[in-house]
């Protein structure tokens, strides 16, 4: 009973994942202003995020090729998920500690990075799985930390002194860029809530093979089932998504006057604009 109640956790949580990571694709697809640079690695990171819960949602099949295959495809979309994390987070450190303007010249090496690690880990596998996930894992944790704590602290930094310049409208930037970084500060805290509880069983079944912590395995499974919904609503319901969906909706009357002209939708809103 308990493999069932597992399996129906991870495929209710990894489809919660999925829609929120294709809500993020769907967007990008649809809203031309979100295609820059910083938002397409978002982009990449849904993807894959997408990908990973959908070849989750599967569940939990027999024996065989199917088996396998499931295996290593959610391992390597799993992977490649976390290290988009970092090359977010390189690119937040190079844009504002470093003032470098060359990030959108590596997008091609982002990629042979990202894919061509995953692949790697993907491919070696099956020799020690622990290894090959919670090692790039945790390094992609340990990575994320130290590069927002640099970039927060800079910014503090720019803050203090626009105070002490009283330069008011350099204080405003400033104010405004700490809002942003403060939320992104707790993104390194996306991946520890995903995988802490799974590092922690993986460890536990490798001193005690013989011996399954229940509650440990349900945290294990609905934690890291639902990275993909935790990462959508982090990186991707940022402004730029929020104003571009609701220019849509303001814009969605106007485009009922247009299309039904005489209709009763029409005379309700100059009925409701008469009342104001």
């Amino acid at each position: 009973i308990h493999d069932r109640i597992l399996t129906a956790l991870n495929s209710g949580a990894s489809s919660l994942s999925f829609l929120g990571s294709g809500f993020i694709v769907l967007c990008y697809s649809l809203f031309k202003e979100l295609r820059k640079f910083s938002f397409k690695l978002v982009f990449y990171l849904s993807l894959s995020d997408m990908l990973c819960s959908f070849f989750n949602m599967v569940g939990d099949p027999s024996k065989g090729f199917f088996c396998y295959a499931q295996g290593y495809t959610t391992h390597f979309f799993c992977v490649a998920s976390f290290l988009w994390t970092t090359t977010i987070a390189f690119t937040l450190h190079r844009t504002v500690v470093r003032h470098k303007t060359d990030v959108e010249d590596l997008e091609a090496i982002f990629h042979l990075y990202v894919w061509g690690t995953s692949l790697v880990m993907t491919v070696i596998r099956s020799i020690v799985h622990f290894i090959t996930f919670y090692v790039p894992l945790w390094g992609a944790i340990l990575y994320n930390g130290f590069t927002y704590f640099q970039v927060i602290r800079m910014l503090n930094n720019a803050t203090r002194m626009a105070v002490g310049m009283s330069d008011r409208a350099y204080q405003f930037d400033a104010r405004t860029d700490m809002k942003a970084l403060n939320r992104w500060g707790y993104y390194p805290l996306i991946l520890i809530g995903s995988w802490a509880f799974g590092t922690i069983n993986r460890i536990h079944d490798f001193i005690e093979p013989g011996h399954k912590i229940f509650w440990l395995s349900f945290l294990d499974v609905g934690t890291a089932a639902l990275m993909g919904l935790f990462n959508s609503i982090a990186y991707g319901l940022n402004a730029s998504v929020r104003r571009a969906i609701y220019e849509r909706i303001e814009l969605f009357p106007e485009r009922l006057q247009r299309w039904f002209p005489n209709s009763r939708y029409r005379n309700q809103q100059q009925s409701e604009l008469i009342s104001l």
